[in-house]
């Protein structure tokens, strides 16, 4: 693609990278055929191409953002399945990440959703603040369920009926490996995560504990940024991901560690990026970079060390069961991560089938099925009625939003693919399996 970005513009370094991703389009609309919001609407501006022409003309011409171009980024999801798809190796996520920034800095948005940007720009990172906002939802949600529409049915809708109690797994420590150690591991245990299934972060020490893996719990480490980075918030975003980078190194440089285990593909995907966020910043990048080197999914990292075994002293509730593979996109697109997932659970017994359309999203993306509750409302029905076709016993997925959005549509049992793991090789059987 042509690009007339002036000297002036090409100086600063988040241009000249946007430039550099332009140049590589080569409009050959691959891109639209994987696109969840060009499948529902058929709209070339709500494609990877559009939206990458409309990025163009506002960064080319040092523009604000209008209503118009705000619009269709707001409905792109970051799945990132246009990057899979691309031939020409386009970053769509950087391009759209700064295009973000842009649009936070330069247009003002209507007060209702400038506040409820804010609100959960603030919450959903807190997990005191979001435990007690997700108790007052659940609580009202009966009295005003029928008063509300759009957005704020949305968020009453996709408050959890009970709340797990706060796990003590979460908070800062080390948990010692069992037999000989083969290594030592920090866990981002995260926030959203922690309130919603605080589950799976006890799965995933049980089952590294078990493995001769140490797990720490590195001090001062929260949220990895990510949800404030893709709604553009850079301020927020910087600040948590240089105290995330901070308590990791701590870790690093005092008794080590072989990895940095991510058990939410969304947040994962943040964490592999840090090295790109901070590049230029002289201070940071060092450390940022370090970080992203060590980061792994937990599928990802089970398959490096090796050593799972099935519990074969099991007698009764044996996990035989078919599972449908939900690949959340931050995993398959954003990491490249297609084939561990998979292949753990059947080396522990699971017969393990792919979801027709998997490539599409299911509609969570962070804020969006709150943001957009009808396009993400439409994504999540399609992809239930792909995965009841296979007619599975178990749902397993890799990534806490799309566990809460699939769940909220089906009543086949959501889990995480750890907690099938370590339900497999000797650990207590997960919730809601009958």
């Amino acid at each position: 693609m042509q690009t007339n970005f002036s000297l002036a513009q090409l100086a600063d370094p988040n241009i000249a990278e946007a430039e550099d991703i332009l140049r590589k389009c080569v409009h050959c609309g691959f891109c639209t055929a994987t696109c969840p919001t060009y499948v529902l609407l058929g709209d070339e501006l709500d494609s990877p191409r559009g939206r990458i022409y409309l990025i163009k003309g506002m960064l080319e011409g040092d523009e604000d953002a209008t209503q118009e171009v705000t619009k269709h980024l707001d409905r792109c999801l970051s799945c990132l399945s246009c990057m899979t798809t691309c031939p020409s190796g386009v970053n769509y996520m950087h391009l759209v990440d700064h295009a973000r920034n842009h649009v936070e800095g330069t247009y003002a948005r209507p007060l209702f959703e400038r506040l409820l940007r804010n609100l959960l720009s603030f919450v959903i990172p807190r997990p005191f603040w979001f435990r007690a906002a997700l108790n007052v939802a659940s609580l009202s949600a009966p009295i005003v369920r029928g008063f509300l529409t759009g957005r704020l049915r949305a968020l009453i809708d996709l408050a959890p009926k009970t709340m797990p109690a706060a796990s003590v797994v979460d908070q800062p420590q080390t948990f010692v490996a069992q037999g000989k150690k083969r290594g030592r591991v920090a866990l981002l245990s995260g926030c959203a995560q922690t309130v919603l299934a605080p589950s799976i972060n006890e799965a995933t020490v049980r089952l590294l504990t078990r493995l001769g893996i140490e797990v720490v719990i590195a001090k001062g480490v929260g949220c990895c940024g990510s949800l404030v980075h893709h709604m553009g918030k850079e301020q927020a975003a910087d600040h948590q991901v240089k105290t995330a980078i901070t308590g990791w190194i701590n870790e690093i440089e005092g008794e080590g560690l072989d990895a940095i285990i991510t058990n939410a593909s969304g947040c994962g995907t943040t964490v592999k990026d840090y090295g790109f966020m901070l590049r230029n910043n002289p201070e940071w990048s060092g450390k940022a970079f370090r970080v992203s080197s060590l980061a792994r999914d937990i599928t990802e990292y089970l398959s490096e060390i090796g050593g799972l075994e099935v519990d074969q002293d099991r007698t009764e509730d044996q996990p035989a069961k078919i599972v449908a593979y939900h690949a959340p996109c931050s995993i398959q697109h954003g990491q490249k991560i297609t084939k561990q997932p998979k292949e753990l659970l059947v080396k522990v017994g699971f017969e393990v089938r792919d979801v027709p359309e998997g490539h599409l999203c299911c509609g969570s993306a962070g804020t969006y099925n709150i943001m957009q509750p009808e396009l993400a409302g439409k994504l999540r029905d399609r992809k239930i009625q792909n995965i009841e076709s296979l007619t599975p016993d178990i749902i397993s997925t890799g990534n806490i939003g799309c566990q809460c959005q699939i769940s909220g549509g089906t009543d086949i049992p959501v889990v995480h693919n750890v907690e099938l793991l370590d339900w497999a090789t000797g650990g207590p059987k997960p919730d809601g399996l009958s």
